[in-house]
């Protein structure tokens, strides 16, 4: 009972300090005035998602908010909300944001070249070579989709060039990095103020305006309550959703020395600005951290329960205020109304290696047309996703006639880079992926690639991709790549608990391809190509039929490909096919077959080398069920027609993971465990991710073989099923993977490992 009194007596008292405040700012401006309104949002990273919440209970208490001042993710919610934007329309942002692509160096891999998906978001760390040496960038996220998701919710206002002149007044904070010194930004473009007011140290890039280098406001001051009263607030609520420096004890890795040094300025600021608010709103987050954006519907939750325990007093706020001066106008429809503007000329900077003609085209932008900020986002990413742009920024400026200029701003990336990614797997073991990448280094419009497999296993490989014509549509490709493996090989499925490895071999491959293909947009090509692959396998530990030596493989084939995945790592929805129609020309092998540990020259007189047709499909698809589940369904087949015991041409079934030619991927069995020459596997799953980047996966799969020809060489079930369960984490390294697998054959169950993407 006596907690319930303190309460209520707490509560009268707030109520009547400030209604004391307001009555008092009311009289020294002569009755003439109503109490200005002030909203101050602290930075916070992910945690700043919670301010949501606050700005709800403001809306449906009915107050109005005449100032804003925000930091960092402050920024983006306060200034979203300064232009228009409802409390309930920015939660619905919120719920429906990919954080994933959005904080990330990627653009959706749907706006990469058709040439470029399989080698884009392949590696984990990329150098540009600038000035005869590799640069190290200013931070580790540029966040080109940040950037255009801004530009897209600021669309409404894109000529308003004085923040001061948005529906509610709005300033946001940066840091200079020359100086140290905090950095009022209260006008120019409000994208890259807002960018450069969030951008924290060593984890984005800075920005440049004007003369000046600026990073994330929170390092000066991350709660700019002092910069609303400035603009004549008499009344700040304050929302801080900031936990302030950690103690010496709980400073446990080199990422939170870095946030602990860069932001000790900033806690003395804290001090001097809290008692400035006369509503002060202090979250409790402390088990989120700025980048728990993975947990961002939970914080969202926190956010709005907070703003739920806030509501009394604000409603008490504003009837007391509507008491005094008479009801307030609080408008509902804040923001300005454009769908489509009208670009009548455009202006592009700081091109060097590229030309205008190539960014327009790549654009396909023209003048004299009306676009919508999406579409205009679309175009930006089709330039983007030529490879040959680091950033693309866009201004828009309004003429007398009422059409726009758009400006763009645009770096362009370095032509050569050095990549480096790091993989394992139980077949292949450890390695590090050692990449060099140049572009119009042999001639323009090129892509010039070396690639080695530095480890366990050995390979490398080399390409030159030739794009030809105005949109790029048309590509060459001249490649070549060596692979060196230990492959083990197993006995038959057919007697009991006879299922084991029973020989090594030695295999060494290359493969020379030319092909030429035409891309109708970012998700199709077809064309045609002409291969020639080359084997070697030799015996280390002889089964009990084995063969050795060496065979040239010729085809002509067709192909087409088409990939609509949203992601290269863990897709959430898309499809992808790679169908190709081959005729495999006369070979020439040089083999000998092995008998119990003996050659025995008359089986290799049925080694044939005629000539056969033959298909390969794979089809991947993922569906998103929910924001947490997402479906996934496969299916892959390999036939070779007229197959008369052209050995080396069977397709290799066994692993979770596409590593080698030839390969069928089966849930259940290690790589290489059964060869046959007509293959056809189906494969059904689910991927659930309950924790941020943590995930369980589900499979399930079964496979037919020799349905149309059977090889005399190779004796295996005709009918495999399989099933693996999966825990994975997604981190900074790629993917790593944890597997258990059982086949109905086999029965026998058996764990795979795997992180990082695979060469």
């Amino acid at each position: 009972m006596r907690s319930i009194l303190f309460v209520l007596v707490r509560s009268v008292f707030a109520t009547g300090t400030l209604l004391l405040l307001a009555i008092t700012a009311a009289e020294a401006q002569q009755h003439s005035a109503r109490p200005k309104i002030g909203l101050t949002l602290s930075g916070g990273g992910a945690k700043g998602l919670a301010h949501i919440g606050i700005l709800k209970a403001i809306d449906s208490a009915g107050l109005k908010i005449d100032y804003i001042t925000g930091t960092s993710m402050g920024s983006v919610i306060g200034g979203l909300y300064a232009i228009g934007y409802s409390a309930d329309t920015i939660e619905k942002i919120a719920r429906t944001i990919d954080w994933d692509i959005l904080l990330s160096n990627q653009s959706s891999l749907r706006s990469v070249f058709m040439a470029e998906k399989e080698e884009y978001g392949k590696y984990v760390l990329e150098l540009p070579w600038v000035n005869h040496k590799f640069r190290l960038p200013t931070g580790i996220l540029e966040g080109q989709e940040l950037w255009l998701k801004f530009s897209e919710l600021f669309f409404p206002v894109s000529e308003i060039k004085d923040f001061s002149k948005f529906s509610i007044p709005f300033k946001c904070i940066a840091t200079d990095v020359g100086n140290g010194e905090a950095v009022v930004m209260d006008s120019g473009e409000i994208v890259s103020s807002i960018r450069s007011s969030m951008a924290i140290p060593s984890f984005f890039t800075a920005v440049s305006i004007a003369d000046k280098r600026l990073i994330d406001g929170g390092v000066v001051r991350n709660f700019p309550v002092q910069d609303v009263k400035r603009m004549g607030a008499d009344i700040v609520i304050g929302s801080n959703v900031s936990s302030g420096l950690l103690t010496s004890t709980n400073v446990r890795n080199a990422i939170q020395v870095l946030l602990q040094v860069a932001f000790f300025r900033e806690a003395e600021d804290h001090k001097t600005e809290v008692p400035l608010c006369d509503i002060y709103v202090s979250h409790e987050l402390g088990r989120y951290n700025m980048g728990s954006f993975g947990q961002a519907m939970d914080i969202l939750e926190e956010g709005i329960q907070e703003g739920r325990r806030l509501y009394p007093r604000l409603k008490h706020l504003a009837d007391s205020l509507n008491a005094i001066y008479g009801p307030d106008s609080v408008k509902t429809d804040r923001l300005p109304h454009k769908d489509k503007i009208k670009i009548s000329s455009f202006e592009i900077n700081s091109l060097r290696n590229t030309t205008i003609e190539f960014f327009i085209n790549t654009l396909d932008l023209k003048t004299n047309h009306w676009y919508t900020a999406k579409e205009i986002s679309d175009m930006v990413r089709h330039a983007f996703g030529t490879r040959y742009y680091n950033r693309i920024l866009y201004a828009l400026h309004e003429q007398q006639n009422g059409s726009y200029k758009i400006i763009f701003e645009v770096e362009e990336n370095p032509l050569a880079f050095a990549k480096v990614g790091l993989h394992y797997d139980k077949f292949s073991g450890i390695s590090a992926i050692v990449n060099l990448t140049t572009r119009n280094f042999v001639t323009s419009n090129s892509r010039d690639l070396v690639t080695l497999n530095i480890g366990d296993n050995f390979r490398a490989r080399a390409e030159h991709l030739q794009y030809i014509g105005r949109h790029k549509n048309f590509t060459s490709s001249l490649s070549a790549q060596y692979d060196r493996f230990d492959i083990n090989t197993y006995n038959s499925y057919k007697t009991d608990n006879a299922y084991s490895e029973t020989g090594l071999y030695k295999r060494q491959y290359a493969i020379f391809d030319f092909n030429t293909a035409f891309s109708t947009d970012r998700r199709f090509a077809i064309g045609m190509g002409f291969k020639m692959e080359l084997f070697h396998y030799k015996p280390v530990i002889v089964s009990t039929t084995a063969f050795k030596g060496d065979n040239s493989i010729p085809t002509a084939y067709g192909f087409i490909r088409y990939n609509s995945l949203d992601k290269k790592v863990l897709p959430r929805k898309g499809v992808k096919i790679d169908a190709e129609a081959g005729w495999v020309l006369k070979q020439h092998p040089d083999i000998t077959i092995v008998e119990d540990g003996t050659d025995d020259p008359g089986a290799a007189a049925d080694v044939s080398n005629h000539p056969y047709p033959r298909t390969v499909l794979n089809i991947e698809s993922y569906y998103r069920v929910s924001s947490r589940t997402t479906a996934i369904a496969s299916m892959q087949s390999g036939i070779n027609f007229n197959y008369t015991n052209n050995i080396m041409n069977e397709f290799s079934i066994g692993g979770l993971l596409p590593l080698y030619n030839n390969q069928v991927t089966f849930a259940g069995l290690p790589e290489a465990s059964a060869y046959a020459p007509t293959v056809a596997a189906f494969l059904g799953g689910l991927r659930y991710e309950f924790l941020a980047n943590t995930y369980v996966t589900g499979k399930a799969n079964m496979l037919f073989t020799n349905f149309i020809n059977q090889s005399v060489f190779f004796d295996n079930p005709r009918f495999l099923s399989g099933y693996a369960l999966t825990f994975g984490y997604n981190f900074a390294l790629g993917p790593l993977e944890i597997s258990a697998m059982y086949s109905d054959q086999s029965r026998k169950l058996r764990s795979y490992v795997s992180l990082g993407i695979s060469f």
